[in-house]
């Protein structure tokens, strides 16, 4: 390794370690798909606050029926704070995913969902945007890039029990999205290190599957 790539390096690490506590959220990459029977399950308290770079996945023609599930215990009353967030590239224009919060005794929902509630479950459904209508971005300096807003949850959940958020694009186009997890910002030395690898990735769009435009 040549001396010049070894002070790049170090001089991005030195950075980050400085700057990552300022980011609001862990990074994390779908790398395989979190479906019902292999959900993601964030690796410690629901406070922390994550943002996973995840993708409804399509067949190759533009259609999906992908759905990802989070899952997560509550134990004692608790905020929840879910957001959802698209990338600003090209042909996400129109693409404007919805997620609910499932769990036990919420209300039956009034939406259609493209899967079925556990017994004694409810739904929480937080729809986005028409396609096409307007919405706000924002630049993410984390990531390199700007992010469409999208629908938000911040609740405190009183009930005991598992629950789950679960993303899916009601108008099967897909694509792709971040779910964020979580309220307050908490890096541990293994959160670092992540932070450490997967940021360069991120900054190179190697995460998404399409080109992305600012």
């Amino acid at each position: 390794m040549s001396n010049r790539l070894m002070k790049m390096l170090l001089i991005f690490g030195i950075s980050f370690l400085i700057v990552a506590p300022s980011f609001a959220h862990v990074p994390y990459i779908e790398f395989w798909d979190y479906s019902e029977q292999w959900p993601f399950r964030p690796r410690h308290t629901i406070d922390q606050s994550i943002a996973v770079y995840a993708w409804l996945q399509d067949d190759g023609s533009g259609y999906s029926e992908d759905i990802d599930v989070y899952a997560f215990e509550v134990e004692e009353p608790a905020r929840i704070y879910l957001e959802l967030l698209v990338p600003v590239c090209a042909g996400y224009e129109e693409f404007v995913p919805w997620f609910a919060l499932v769990g036990p005794e919420l209300p039956e929902p009034e939406e259609p969902l493209p899967f079925e509630l556990p017994p004694g479950y409810g739904a929480v459904v937080l729809p986005n945007v028409e396609p096409g209508d307007p919405r706000a971005s924002f630049y993410e300096p984390f990531g390199g890039k700007s992010y469409y807003q999208g629908p938000v949850y911040d609740e405190v959940i009183e009930l005991p029990g598992t629950y789950y958020a679960v993303y899916w694009d009601p108008y099967q186009m897909g694509g792709d999205y971040v779910a964020v997890i979580g309220w307050k910002e908490i890096w541990r030395p293994r959160d670092i290190i992540r932070g450490l690898i997967l940021t360069p990735f991120i900054r190179q769009d190697r995460e998404l599957h399409t080109d992305c435009f600012d």
